[in-house]
C-alpha cells in the first residue's frame, strides 16, 4: 500500500517557511518582530504586518501588553510556517549498505549481493513527486552503481546511475542519489548497472503511488504484491564477466525465481481485488505470467494507465514492468502462479502459490502450461497495450490531452542489431559500431569539453554496408527534436531496448525489413508511453521520443545530457547507443 503522505517535509535549500517557536522570538523595536529561523539564521517581520493579520490595532498592541501579543505574533508565525512547508514535496531518506553474502537460490550455496542484508533488495515505496535521498555505502570489492529504471531524471540525468553519466561508486566508499519521481506514478524496479553485478543480486521493487488528490482509474486494490521474475546462474557474476570478456555468450539459465526464491507464496481474502506488479529483473530471458484460474486486467505499464483489457497470460521481456489486478473470485484453495521462459530452446518454470486465507486444500492440478503463440502472437499481444487516453497518469490532466501524433517528426533514426565476431571474439555491435565505455563520463566530457573521450562521427544514424568498428558511439541531436527511432533487428534472438531516464511513445511493431510505408500502420493516437521496448526477432519496433516531451524537459536539454539507448540483454552489452 503507498506509503503515507507527510504533514512535514524537509526544507529545501532556500524555503519559503519559518518554522519556530515561542522561545524564538523577540522584539527587536517598535517595528519588527525579530525571529530565529531555520539553519541558525534571523529573519525580521513587520509587526504592522503581523498585527493586522490577527486583527490587532496598534492601541490594543500598546494597552494589552508586548508580551501577551509577542505570543499571538509567535503562534501565527508558527501557524503560517506550517502551511507553507506542508506545500513542499516529500523527502523521503535512506541509507543503503551494499555487501556480499550467501544464499541459496538454487538449492546452492553461492555469493549474492545483499542490500541492508536483503535478497532482493529492500522495497522502495513512495508517492508522486516525492524527493528521494539515498545514501548508498559500497563494501563490494569492485566499483559499484545502482540504476533507477524508469523513473526520468530532469535536470538532474547524473543521479541515473549509468556509465555514461556517473563515475561508479569505489569500494568503501559511498555516493548519496538525489532524484524526485515528479509526474509519474507506477511499478518500476533498481538494479546494479556496473559489469556483471546484477547476476548477484543487488535488484528490488521502486514503487511510485499516486497521491491522494489524484484519482486512479480503478477501484483502490486490498493490497499489491511486487514480484520481481528472472533468469538465475549458479555462476559467480564474476565468472559470468570474464566468460563475457573472452567472447563467448552466457550459458542458458540454471533456473528462473520470483522474488530470489524457487517458492513463494502470495495470500489475500476471497472476494478481494489485490495489484500485482510484475517485473522482469533477469538477465537475457523474457518470460511469459499467469495465475492458475484467474483473469488478469491490465492497468499499468510503466508509468501509463492502460485500456483495461483481461488477459489469460502476459509477455514480460527483460526490463520491463507492468501491473495488473486480479480478483480472488474462485473456489478457496491454492493456485499456482508461473512465469516460464519465452522463445527458448529449454522452457524453465519459476512457479509461486496464490493462497486464499479460507482455504485449507492444497494446490492441485498440473501446472498451466505456457501459451502456444509465438512470436508473432506476442507481438499481436503488444499491440493490445495502449493508452487510456481518458485516465489520469499523475497529473490532473488525462493522459490524452497530448497529442504527440500531431507532431512533425524532425528526424529519424534506424538502429540495426548485430552479432559479429571482433579480432575472434563475439561481440555485438549497432550500425556495425561495438560500443566500449569511456574512462571518462560522457556528461563530463561533454560539460568540459575533454577531447578524445568520443566523436558525433563514430556510428551513422541508419544502417550500412562495411566492417565493424569499436567506438564510444554518439549520435547528436538538438533542443526540441521529435525524433523517430527504428530499432532492426535481424538476428535470432530477443532484443529489449531501454531509453535511460526517458521514455517514448511505442508506436508500431512490425515484421520484416522497416520502409517509409511502415509509417502507415503507426499508431498515433494511443500508443504507450515506455522506457523498454522488446525488438523481437527477425522484426522491428518503431518508436517516438520527444525530446522534450512536456515543456519543463526543455531545461533538460538546454544543458549537456546524454541520454543512453542501451539493449537490456546482458549478452548484448556492447549495444548502447547516446544521444
Amino acid at each position: 500500500m503507498p506509503p503515507k503522505e507527510p504533514m512535514l517535509c524537509a526544507p529545501r535549500e532556500c524555503i519559503k517557511g519559518l518554522t519556530m517557536s515561542v522561545h524564538h522570538c523577540q522584539l527587536s523595536d517598535d517595528s519588527w518582530t525579530s525571529c530565529h529561523v531555520l539553519r541558525g539564521t534571523t529573519r525580521l517581520i513587520p509587526q504592522n504586518l503581523v498585527l493586522r493579520v490577527l486583527g490587532v490595532s496598534f492601541h490594543n498592541w500598546v494597552t494589552m501588553g508586548r508580551t501577551i501579543l509577542l505570543h499571538l505574533i509567535c503562534a501565527f508565525l508558527a501557524s503560517w510556517s506550517i502551511s507553507l512547508v506542508k506545500a513542499e514535496d516529500a523527502y523521503r531518506y535512506f541509507t543503503w549498505i551494499v555487501t556480499y553474502g550467501t544464499a541459496s537460490p538454487l538449492g546452492v550455496p553461492q555469493q549474492v549481493i545483499l542490500i541492508n542484508g536483503q535478497f532482493p533488495g529492500p522495497r522502495l515505496d513512495c508517492v508522486t513527486n516525492d524527493n528521494i535521498v539515498l545514501n548508498l555505502i559500497n563494501k563490494l570489492d569492485q566499483p559499484f552503481l545502482l540504476t533507477w529504471n524508469g523513473i526520468k531524471q530532469r535536470k538532474n540525468s547524473w543521479q541515473d546511475g549509468v556509465l555514461g553519466t556517473n563515475c561508479p561508486i569505489p569500494p568503501n566508499s559511498n555516493f548519496t542519489y538525489k532524484f524526485q519521481t515528479k509526474d509519474q506514478i507506477g511499478s518500476y524496479t533498481y538494479f546494479p548497472s556496473t559489469l556483471m553485478h546484477k547476476a548477484a543480486g543487488g535488484f528490488g521493487a521502486l514503487n511510485v503511488y499516486a497521491r491522494s488528490v489524484i484519482p486512479v482509474p480503478y477501484p483502490l486494490p486490498a493490497g499489491d504484491f511486487s514480484l520481481l521474475i528472472g533468469d538465475w546462474h549458479n555462476t559467480s557474476h564474476k565468472a559470468l564477466q570474464q566468460l563475457l570478456d573472452s567472447g563467448k555468450s552466457l550459458p542458458f539459465p540454471n533456473g528462473f525465481l520470483i522474488n530470489g526464491q524457487t517458492q513463494s507464496s502470495f495470500a489475500g481474502d476471497q472476494g478481494k481485488t489485490y495489484m500485482f506488479r510484475v517485473s522482469n529483473v533477469g538477465l537475457s530471458t523474457s518470460f511469459n505470467f499467469r495465475i492458475q484460474g484467474h483473469k488478469m486486467k491490465l492497468v499499468e505499464v510503466e508509468g501509463s494507465h492502460t485500456i483495461q483489457n483481461f488477459y489469460d497470460s502476459l509477455d514480460v521481456h527483460v526490463g520491463q514492468s507492468m501491473s495488473v489486478l486480479v480478483t480472488l473470485d474462485q473456489p478457496p484453495k491454492d493456485y499456482y502462479i508461473v512465469a516460464s521462459t519465452r522463445f527458448t530452446k529449454f522452457v524453465a518454470n519459476a512457479i509461486a502459490m496464490l493462497h486464499y486465507s479460507n482455504s485449507h486444500n492444497p494446490v492441485s492440478g498440473p501446472v498451466p502450461p505456457e501459451p502456444t503463440y509465438q512470436i508473432h502472437g506476442s507481438m499481436l499481444q503488444a499491440r493490445t497495450i495502449r493508452w487510456n487516453l481518458t485516465a489520469n497518469a499523475a497529473r490532473p490532466n488525462p493522459q490524452g490531452s497530448f497529442h504527440y501524433g500531431q507532431i512533425t517528426t524532425s528526424r529519424t533514426i534506424v538502429l540495426s542489431n548485430s552479432a559479429p565476431l571482433f579480432n575472434g571474439k563475439q561481440r555485438y555491435a549497432v550500425n556495425r559500431v561495438s560500443y566500449i565505455n569511456a574512462d571518462t563520463p560522457l556528461k563530463l566530457a561533454d560539460y568540459f569539453n575533454i577531447p578524445g573521450v568520443f566523436s558525433f562521427d563514430s556510428i551513422q544514424s541508419e544502417p550500412s554496408e562495411g566492417p565493424t568498428s569499436m567506438a564510444t558511439s554518439v549520435i547528436p541531436a538538438s533542443l526540441h527534436d521529435f525524433v523517430e527511432v527504428v530499432f532492426q533487428n535481424d538476428e535470432n534472438t530477443m532484443q529489449s531496448w531501454h531509453l535511460d531516464g526517458y521514455d517514448f511513445w511505442v508506436v508500431a511493431y512490425g515484421s520484416g525489413q522497416w520502409t517509409n510505408a511502415s509509417r502507415k500502420s503507426y499508431n498515433l493516437v494511443d500508443a504507450t508511453t515506455r522506457h523498454t521496448a522488446q525488438v523481437t526477432q527477425i522484426n522491428q519496433v518503431i518508436t517516438e521520443s520527444a525530446l522534450p516531451m512536456f515543456p519543463v524537459l526543455a531545461l533538460i536539454l538546454a544543458l549537456p545530457f546524454c541520454p543512453l539507448f542501451k539493449c537490456f540483454v546482458v549478452k548484448s552489452n556492447h549495444m548502447i547507443i547516446n544521444v
